[in-house]
């Protein structure tokens, strides 16, 4: 086994995951809706950082080039990352590193988790709510009310009341129209290719490192392997050992982080499912169409399937028809992560 399949289940409930026009979705034409979203890059971005508090490692800094004129005026320029897999960020998440001009080798490493965006388990069982807000101080006597002309000069009170005159408009009122929000059953999946989790490839015709990045881990004991993959430096089993228990948490327990204030959702997880079989998985939690109704689809977690590790919490049973839920359902969900990462022979 070289590749886990992991799908984690999860509930939103009136919130926003990404905002673009409210929240992001995209159209299904066979059931002829829209369905919200969150990107794999958010999600893989939200796994990152919780990975970074679990190990209490500062992520790693990014470099921001700009281009300045003779006249002064500033046009972006490249953003590069370390491209060094001592932070474990960097390891877990790929870089790319493609200098201007060419006069350096371009560096590249892909990550090892690949990551699905986070969307609806079914088209029909997840959707988009509209709603309509403002933002109202107009009970505050303390407030600033300026106003300005086309010459950018603030009127005066008077003026402003002239302004005003004939009208019932508030300078102290904004009004927000069709707000979107997310609320439904939500899928994601990740494959964790484990060949590649700890490896750093050393081929020269695609680097993934510098050569001096590649001598100063080899001074920090990264081990230089032959594998299925050719000539890799191998992260020491001291930082393995660190990263692995840190790293299933984060897969168990990551949380969208940039909901607003506003429309704050748990975003509960429902259930995992664990397995080296891709078809398999994408059977353990799945939706199928109802019977009985037209224009209606059922949430189903096979609880019993040869091949697949299945965790369901007890928050699953107010959605799913299950048997199988538990109170430590994410611990052991982890558990068996850590046990399926630690007993991979990385270096063979």
């Amino acid at each position: 086994m070289d590749t886990i399949y992991i799908r984690t289940l999860k509930r939103a409930e009136h919130t926003v995951f990404c905002v673009a026009d409210g929240q992001k979705t995209y159209y299904d034409p066979q059931f002829n809706v829209s369905v919200p979203y969150s990107s794999g890059q958010q999600v893989k971005r939200c796994l990152l950082e919780s990975l970074s508090r679990n190990m209490n490692e500062e992520q790693s800094p990014i470099t921001f080039m700009w281009d300045a004129d003779k006249k002064g005026a500033t046009k972006e320029g490249e953003v590069y990352s370390t491209c060094n897999p001592e932070y474990t960020d960097q390891l877990l998440g790929g870089w790319m590193k493609a200098c201007k001009g060419g006069k350096e080798r371009t560096v590249k490493r892909r990550s090892p988790l690949s990551i699905s965006a986070m969307r609806g388990l079914h088209p029909l069982l997840s959707g988009i709510n509209k709603e309509n807000a403002t933002f109202d101080r107009s009970d505050r006597k303390n407030n600033n009310i300026i106003v300005r002309n086309s010459k950018n000069e603030e009127l005066t009170e008077d003026q402003i009341s002239e302004l005003l005159e004939g009208s019932d408009k508030s300078l102290q009122r904004k009004w927000i129209p069709d707000n979107r929000r997310a609320t439904g059953l939500f899928v994601q999946d990740m494959a964790i290719d484990l060949r590649r989790l700890f490896s750093v490839s050393l081929d020269k015709l695609e680097p993934e490192i510098s050569q001096k990045t590649a001598e100063s881990l080899r001074e920090e004991g990264w081990k230089e392997i032959d594998g299925s993959l050719g000539k890799s430096l191998l992260a020491p089993k001291e930082k393995r050992d660190r990263v692995i228990p840190a790293l299933a948490n984060a897969i168990v327990n990551w949380t969208i982080g940039s909901n607003q204030a506003r429309t704050f959702s748990l975003m509960e997880t429902l259930a995992v499912s664990i397995s080296d079989n891709a078809n398999k998985i994408a059977g353990s939690i799945r939706a199928k169409l109802s019977e009985e109704e037209d224009n209606k689809a059922v949430p189903v977690i096979e609880e019993e399937i040869k091949g697949v590790d299945t965790y369901v919490t007890l928050s699953a049973g107010g959605y799913i028809r299950t048997k199988k839920e538990t109170v430590d359902a994410l611990e052991n969900a982890e558990d068996k992560l850590i046990e399926l990462l630690s007993n991979y022979d990385y270096e063979k």
